[in-house]
């Protein structure tokens, strides 16, 4: 399973917890690989973007900051029902681009599930601004990385062409919006879906492997 995500989007980590809740009811879980795919909310973002998150949202899509609060205490509780405490009004928006070089270098280190998840704590829980390198580092290594790993990570450009090769992908496979699950090449869900939704799609591709090996 290939999943297009991005750290700084508050439906991923909602969708990441709701793909664990059905692999945890799906038998063969044991045979199913999540890799997770890189995706750019906002491509051009500054390491750190300037004033409140409110009010780049209110901008960005008309919204009057009464609106964005009743917005972000809906999603809130949604991410409650899921067991994740947020803390939207902290967030400090930035790039993701090195966030999403940094879950490349945990791919390749066999920790990439748990890179992923700790950047999303850190940015929707800890309000941590995760377009900065020192926060990088320093969540990098929480979350099993090796520092010397890391440290040369962010002073190059290492796994710059994996992350383009990804949202290339993402674009010639048309999504445009994340979180996006595509399950064995046959199945493509978008949206943080329900757990039942996931775990049906996670069943269909299963059931049409079997046929298609028998």
């Amino acid at each position: 399973m290939d999943v297009w995500s991005d750290v700084v989007c508050p439906w991923c980590y909602l969708g990441k917890r709701r793909l664990e809740s059905a692999l945890a009811r799906f038998a063969q879980a044991d045979e199913v690989e999540v890799v997770w795919r890189s995706f750019e909310l906002d491509p051009s973002a500054p390491r750190r973007r300037e004033g409140t998150a409110k009010e780049h949202l209110a901008r960005k899509y008309g919204m009057s900051p009464e609106q964005v609060e009743a917005s972000w205490g809906r999603l809130t509780a949604l991410a409650a029902e899921a067991g994740l405490e947020y803390h939207l009004d902290r967030t400090q928006g930035g790039s993701s681009f090195d966030a999403h070089r940094l879950i490349h270098l945990g791919a390749a280190q066999g920790v990439q599930d748990a890179v992923k998840e700790r950047l999303l704590r850190a940015y929707f829980t800890e309000g941590e601004p995760i377009g900065e390198p020192e926060v990088l580092a320093r969540l990098g290594v929480d979350a099993g990385l090796p520092r010397e790993e890391v440290d040369e990570l962010l002073a190059t450009d290492r796994f710059a062409a994996e992350v383009r090769e990804d949202e290339r992908t993402a674009r010639m496979l048309g999504i445009d919006g994340v979180p996006f699950f595509a399950i064995d090449d046959r199945y493509g869900v978008s949206g943080a879906q329900s757990v039942d939704h996931l775990l049906a799609a996670l069943t269909q591709a299963w059931s049409e492997r079997a046929l298609a090996s028998s």
